[in-house]
């Protein structure tokens, strides 16, 4: 990854485009070819599309993004009911969001980079369509063994919301922009987890627990529906390529045009390429770093979701359906931080952007970050201490909401700090930091109840809160030393 010298900038952090004529007469280093390039107002060039189409095109993937996270907890309200129904026990059940959670940190791995070989609309709209039909099967399920499989499946193909929306935002938005726009994406892979649980608690009490897979059959199916119709093609690589075709064919001059990141290798070559482009960014420090303030993020939060059920209905007496309002804290918290605060992350990016000679570097994305190290730790250390003390649950709440700001702030500054970092191959770096999180946020949850009930929900949640004091100095540190770190280890991706 470059640093701060400028001749690295035509490595990852180059944007892919520059501004210019649409065709020049010559190509680069003695290459006869005519190269395509966007104009200014090129309406095929996706950072010169109007508002009102970048806005449909996000909405379609925000609601991706939104559904698959939705479905990994809708069903954790009535796990004790699914339990019954399939003749199993509730650790079993949460097996199915073990496996659900670990692929969509897997899936990105492979989408991701085939997003950046085949294009973005292409591996939303096939994965999408899995998606949706993989959810009949789940409504069907004969047993429990048949369910985890299914939804192991699921979370492969629902994964890809969550492994190209930053690399969507990142090919329509310019920096000065993006982490606003971001901000309103991300609530999905952080709102789906908390919504479903209240939409599942309605719904297992009125319905069954069955009717949770159908609701989500019909919801999914719409929104690829939406897809079909208005989603378009925003990668700059696939645009120029299919225009070059259009071009050649039109004036029947095979090799006549080329594009600026025209890769001719073998598709072989390429993929080979791709497929490791991921993981090759995985191990650079702070990234790596930064994944695992990811990954215990995760891991707590899906180790409190899968246990809010016991903790309010034991501890407070809630009913499955009281049990899914609680979901509303660290929702209204997500909220608050994107509304508030998210778009600070620009307006401080763009203020050290001036004050560097208008050069923005990716570290500008990290100050805000450190209100969530702060948030997390306070949130998670008030509320295992009020539960454990059975204070009103109102209190118990309140800390939710505080540790959902910290959340998004986060996942927000890291997130955006992997997009300006490795521009033209966002959806990898995203992917990259994707892994841990999901690996760990699925496994985590499996052995949460065993903590909680050797422990307490005192000091067992607090062991959380210690993971996330332990790491909170990192988005400082990167912040003043991040550019050195990037200088050392650079990395070459094409």
């Amino acid at each position: 990854m470059p640093g701060n010298d400028e001749d690295h900038e035509n490595g990852e952090r180059q944007p892919l485009l520059r501004n210019g004529s649409q065709l020049n007469d010559a190509g680069e280093g003695g290459d006869s070819r005519q190269i395509i390039q966007f104009e200014d107002d090129d309406n095929d060039n996706p950072k010169a599309w109007k508002y009102r189409e970048k806005l449909m095109n996000m909405g379609v993937i925000a609601f991706m993004a939104i559904l698959s996270p939705l479905a990994s907890s809708m069903f954790t309200p009535g796990i004790s009911q699914i339990a019954d129904g399939l003749d199993t026990t509730p650790q079993t059940v949460i097996g199915c969001t073990t496996g659900f959670v670990i692929m969509l940190g897997i899936g990105p791995l492979i989408l991701a980079p085939l997003s950046e070989t085949f294009g973005r609309r292409t591996l939303y709209l096939t994965c999408f369509t899995m998606f949706t039909l993989l959810h009949i099967p789940a409504a069907l399920t004969p047993n429990v063994e048949f369910l985890i499989v299914v939804r192991t499946l699921a979370g492969f193909f629902g994964s890809v919301g969550i492994a190209n929306g930053g690399g969507t935002i990142s090919d329509m938005c310019g920096p000065e922009e993006r982490a606003s726009i971001f901000g309103w994406y991300l609530l999905g892979p952080l709102l789906g987890p908390t919504i479903g649980p209240l939409l599942g608690g309605v719904i297992v009490e009125r319905l069954g627990w069955r009717w949770i897979f159908w609701v989500l059959t019909i919801v999914c199916a719409a929104n690829t529906l939406a897809g079909y119709f208005f989603l378009r093609e925003t990668y700059a690589p696939v645009i120029l390529a299919n225009r070059k075709k259009s071009l050649e064919k039109q004036e029947d001059a095979p090799g006549k045009y080329t594009y600026k990141g025209e890769d001719l290798r073998p598709l072989w070559t390429k993929l080979g390429r791709s497929f490791s482009r991921p993981l090759r960014i995985l191990i650079q420090p702070i990234v790596f770093t930064m994944s695992m303030y990811q990954a215990i993020i995760f891991s707590t939060t899906y180790s409190l979701y899968t246990n809010f059920q016991p903790i309010y209905q034991d501890e407070y007496g809630f009913t499955t359906e009281q049990v899914g309002l609680i979901y509303l804290g660290p929702g209204l918290g997500f909220l608050s931080a994107v509304w508030f605060l998210v778009p600070r992350i620009d307006t401080v990016r763009n203020y050290l952007a001036n004050k560097n000679g208008g050069k923005g570097l990716p570290e500008y994305r990290l100050p805000l970050a450190n209100i969530g190290s702060v948030l997390i730790p306070a949130g998670l250390f008030v509320f295992a201490w009020l539960v454990e003390a059975h204070v009103f649950w109102f209190w118990t709440v309140l800390a939710t909401f505080f540790y959902g700001i910290g959340q998004v702030m986060i996942l927000n500054t890291t997130t955006n700090y992997y997009i300006d970092s490795f521009e033209r191959y966002s959806a990898s770096a995203i992917a990259a930091g994707a892994v841990f999180r999901s690996v760990v946020g699925g496994i985590v949850p499996l052995f949460a109840p065993t903590l909680f009930e050797k422990l307490g929900y005192g000091w067992g949640v607090s062991v959380f809160g210690f993971l996330a004091l332990a790491i909170a100095p990192a988005p400082l540190i990167f912040f003043y030393f991040g550019a050195k770190v990037r200088e050392r280890f650079w990395i070459d991706l094409d």
